[in-house]
């Protein structure tokens, strides 16, 4: 019977909710706002592992700029992350704007917009 999940698969998992955590409760850096942590992809060796966050933007907020302070930061939360995470190994982390959910948010709006449209194309018909 094989498994149905991968180590890589529950290490990220772990890791996941084990860096969500810290951002939240020990990164202090008001420049951040609110971050979510979305996936994370762990290499099969578990040397590296690539945290996709979103970010709920606030005014002047600048994606590019958190980004790069949570990379600044890695090396903290991978502190932090290898006393709560009992690891031979522990992966290197990086972290990269996840994009799927404005995609998302922007799929959504054109399918509206579409039926929308046919909806008025239904109705002039209809009166004509």
């Amino acid at each position: 019977m094989s498994r149905d999940f991968s180590r890589t698969d529950r290490v990220g998992q772990e890791i996941q909710k084990e860096v969500a955590m810290i951002i939240q409760r020990e990164v202090k850096d008001p420049r951040m706002g609110m971050v979510t942590v979305n996936a994370v992809e762990v290499t099969r060796d578990l040397a590296y592992a690539t945290i996709y966050v979103t970010f709920f933007t606030l005014e002047g907020q600048n994606v590019e700029q958190s980004i790069e302070l949570l990379n600044e930061a890695s090396g903290f939360i991978r502190g932090l992350l290898a006393k709560r995470i009992k690891a031979r190994i522990m992966p290197e982390l990086r972290f990269v704007y996840d994009k799927s959910m404005i995609e998302g948010v922007r799929m959504s709006s054109l399918v509206d917009q579409a039926v929308a449209s046919d909806q008025q194309k239904k109705n002039d018909k209809g009166d004509a």
